[in-house]
């Protein structure tokens, strides 16, 4: 008997692996020794279990305090909480500088080439004028939609013009309202000093 747990774990995690192939698993074991997983952790109980690996973010692990000065300058420079740009980051491309999504986003904000064109971003792939760009970009919509939060974040993934389009609320894409929970729990984790993630 003590064999089935582990064998059920098993199929649990390589069911994960192929249904959610570029997700990052989060896990937490409650109080009555219950396995809970999830590729969109809403609650601080939930760590990190597995990373996602696929062709366009490399297995590689990137570290974020790496990145820390600069986004603090650029947090101070466009006044965008600095957590607000890591949780973006992290949720974007898990701070790696030379990630590019399957739709063309590029570097460590995934800037879409019309967003960095705009943002007078000329190397994607360098991480300050990535960062620059995609903090220049958020202060925007934070500036557009009032700032507010969720709309802002909906609007980083889907573009301000599909928020707008759906009466200033967040698009009803799958990927966008995924999109936005992750940076939000991101933020929280980040903003009450939780930084393993």
């Amino acid at each position: 008997m003590a064999k089935k747990p582990h064998f059920f774990l098993i199929v649990i995690l390589l069911l994960f692996q192929f249904t959610f192939a570029r997700a990052d698993i989060y896990r937490y074991v409650d109080e009555k020794g219950t396995i809970h997983f999830t590729n969109v952790p809403t609650d601080n109980r939930y760590k990190l279990y597995l990373t996602g690996r696929n062709q366009y973010f490399p297995s590689d692990s990137y570290d974020y305090k790496k990145y820390d000065g600069l986004i603090r300058e650029m947090a101070r420079k466009y006044q965008v909480d600095y957590n607000l740009i890591r949780a973006v980051i992290k949720a974007e491309s898990d701070f790696n500088p030379g990630a590019i999504s399957p739709k063309g986003a590029k570097g460590i904000m995934q800037l879409m080439p019309e967003t960095a064109q705009d943002m007078a971003v000329k190397n994607v792939f360098n991480p300050r004028e990535n960062i620059e760009g995609g903090v220049k970009y958020l202060r925007q919509l934070l500036d557009k939609f009032n700032n507010n939060l969720h709309l802002a974040v909906a609007a980083y993934n889907a573009g301000e013009n599909a928020v707008i389009n759906c009466n200033y609320t967040i698009p009803p894409y799958d990927e966008t309202q995924q999109y936005v929970k992750r940076v939000l729990f991101y933020l929280r984790s980040y903003s009450s000093g939780n930084s393993n993630f």
